[in-house]
């Protein structure tokens, strides 16, 4: 059975994707944004034929067109946390690697590396720079609450969650930078290189 890989993404609807960006560059320039890069990653995982790659959406009930033909699920109520775990549980034996989509420094690549240190961790985060993550990826030995007590959407997001793997390998990936505001955009835009802490570590 191939390793799980689920992209995260809300439907590409105008006004309902990426607010905090659009108070920055309008809500047509953040639409686009979203689908642009939702489109590039979907492709890229796609032609990796070392995992199966899903997409994982909301709202559960949202008729749109999405910008690839992937197999979706959906991600159900809940705050995020509740949502990843569910995701997590739909494949207990597997090794599963979860992404967000507004990343554009994440590749293929990435993905692979994380699929491979579960070889000797029980889990995986990408850091992201605004103090969450891009990626986690579990064994199927797993907490029973993994995301318990996460303050989401803030800097301590990354660091709420490491608490549940106390007494657990874990292992970080490379530093990157996911696009919430207007300056992240720019920055983007500029072709500022994404942010690395070096080395996988566990």
């Amino acid at each position: 059975m191939k390793d799980i890989v689920a992209v995260f993404a809300r439907a590409p609807r105008l006004g309902a994707v990426k607010r905090r960006l659009a108070r920055g560059i309008g809500a047509r320039a953040a639409l686009r944004f979203h689908t642009q890069t939702l489109a590039r990653l979907l492709r890229g995982l796609r032609k990796d034929r070392r995992f199966r790659t899903l997409l994982a959406v909301t709202p559960d009930r949202a008729r749109v067109r999405w910008p690839m033909r992937v197999p979706v699920i959906r991600q159900g109520p809940g705050d995020l946390g509740a949502r990843m775990q569910r995701a997590f549980r739909r494949f207990p034996k597997r090794l599963v690697a979860l992404v967000g989509s507004d990343i554009p420094g994440l590749g293929a690549s990435d993905v692979a590396v994380a699929l491979r240190l579960l070889g000797r961790a029980h889990a995986v985060f990408g850091p992201a720079e605004d103090g969450g993550y891009w990626l986690v990826a579990m064994a199927p030995r797993r907490p029973a609450r993994p995301f318990a007590g996460v303050r989401w959407s803030s800097p301590h997001a990354l660091a709420d969650t490491l608490v549940n793997f106390q007494g657990r390998r874990v292992a970080l990936l490379r530093r990157l930078r996911d696009v919430d505001t207007e300056p992240d955009f720019r920055a983007t835009a500029r072709g500022e290189a994404p942010l690395q802490d070096g080395a996988p570590a566990v």
